[in-house]
Order: C-alpha cells, then sequence, then structure tokens
C-alpha cells in the first residue's frame, strides 16, 4: 500500500508520461479518489462524467455484461492507463462495465477537462492513441485467449497481467470472481487453482492468492500475455519522475 506521500499524479504511467506544460494544465484538476473492492465505476450505456488513471495496487476490470446477468473480462486497467477512453474517443458512454478489481486510489479527471485539452492540444491526444492501441490489443488478445486456451492458461496470463499492476505478489479474489472474470465456469477455476498450487506457484486461501513463483507461471502461461505485455511496453514511454507543485492538494 503506497504511503498518503507517495500519492501523486507521478505514480500513474499515462500522467507521468505527459510533456510538462500539459501535466500543469491538468494538476489543478485531479482529484484523488477511493477506489473500493468491488465499486462499479460505471455501468454500461451511462454517461461518463469523469475518468480516472489508477495508481499502483489498484486495478480496474472491464466487463461486458450479458443480457441474463453473465459477464466475462475484456481487459483490465492499472497503474499504465486510464479508465473510460470512450470520452476521448468521441463517445461519451461505453458498452462495458468498469469494476475495482483490486482496492486502491485513483486520480479522477472531469470528463469536460479531458475533452478540452484533448481538442486544443495533440500532446495528450498522441498519448491516448498509443495507450488506446495497447488496450485494443489486450481486448483482441483476451478474445483469442477465451476462444483457443485452457482455464489454466487463462489464469495464468490473468494472474501475471494482475501482477504487473500491483505493487504486492498477492491478490484478494474469491474464485467465483475469477469465474466471472474469466467468463468460465467456478468448478474449471477450482480446478486450475489446485494445479497450480499443487505445482508451487500459488498458494490460495480464503480469497487470498499469494504468487510464490513468477517464473513458473510465465513458463505455464500461453503467449497472450507476452504478446500484451510487448505491445504495452512499445507504446507506452518509461516513467518519468516528477514532483508536483507544493502547493498542490488532492482531495
Amino acid at each position: 500500500m503506497l504511503r498518503p506521500a507517495e500519492l501523486t499524479p507521478t505514480r500513474n504511467r499515462l500522467l507521468a508520461a505527459l510533456p510538462p506544460d500539459v501535466f500543469a494544465r491538468l494538476l489543478p484538476d485531479l482529484k484523488l479518489a477511493p477506489m473500493p473492492l468491488g465499486k462499479v465505476i460505471y455501468e454500461s450505456g451511462a454517461e461518463l462524467e469523469h475518468v480516472y488513471f489508477p495508481v499502483p495496487s489498484c486495478i480496474v476490470s472491464m466487463l461486458y455484461v450479458m443480457t441474463d446477468g453473465s459477464s466475462a473480462e475484456i481487459a483490465v486497467v492499472g497503474d499504465e492507463g486510464m479508465v473510460g477512453i470512450a470520452l476521448f474517443m468521441g463517445g461519451d458512454t461505453t458498452s462495458s462495465r468498469a469494476l475495482v478489481q483490486s482496492a486502491g486510489q485513483a486520480f479522477q479527471l472531469k470528463a469536460n477537462t479531458l475533452k478540452r485539452e484533448v481538442e486544443h492540444h495533440g500532446k495528450m491526444q498522441a498519448l491516448l492513441l498509443r495507450y488506446t492501441q495497447a488496450l485494443i490489443t489486450q481486448t483482441s488478445q483476451t478474445a483469442v485467449c477465451n476462444r483457443y486456451h485452457t482455464v489454466e492458461q487463462q489464469l495464468c496470463r490473468w494472474l501475471l497481467l494482475s501482477l504487473d499492476r500491483l505493487s504486492t505478489n498477492e491478490l484478494i479474489m474469491t474464485q467465483e470472481l475469477i469465474a466471472n472474470m474469466l467468463g468460465v465456469r467456478r468448478e474449471g477455476v477450482t480446478e486450475a487453482a489446485g494445479k497450480l498450487q499443487a505445482q508451487g506457484l500459488i498458494r490460495y486461501s480464503r480469497g487470498h492468492i499469494t504468487v510464490l513463483d513468477r517464473p513458473g507461471l510465465e513458463a505455464q502461461v500461453c503467449e497472450c500475455y507476452a504478446v500484451v505485455k510487448k505491445e504495452y511496453d512499445r507504446l507506452l514511454p518509461p516513467r518519468r519522475t516528477r514532483s508536483p507543485k507544493p502547493e498542490a492538494i488532492y482531495s
């Protein structure tokens, strides 16, 4: 868990990559918002009033929800990205549900502020376009993975994508929630998690998953994880370190 002094906008990879002039314009409007586990940031079809930039340990799951209530995860967003790209792409609504998968905090920005910056200054637009391409790659690869790979491989992919966005090797997530994320039966997740635990790769107990052997998970996972990670690393610039203005107060 980050200390209060560490909760600055630059802990988000996109915000940290902004040119100084863009960062300075947005800084007064960035408000730190709590993101408790299970919080629905927005529902499918709802008008988006804000976008969110998670900081480390906060992960938001993008879910497609069917008419019968069943759902499947199409992408995850952590401190590398932004939740609410529909606003940047020109729409005010989205077809997915945004659900907090790992509790933490995120910097909230009003929709109008983002639109104004994108419309009048191309630097942020260029960065968000690259991020959108990376997110599309993740969404596409998730669809392929769910179609062709085993539940065990899907679970490995999901664990590794989550670890990349966490500051610890522990996840708080029940098997039922994981099943909903992957769009599979709970029994399938139970069997897959049992195999990984028997191999000494993870430890699972009462909704807590601890990754014991990350290299072992990487050896088990399908190629989908590497494809997504490579694209994010290629398209997004390395994190910059920049101190926020002393007078900035996040609330």
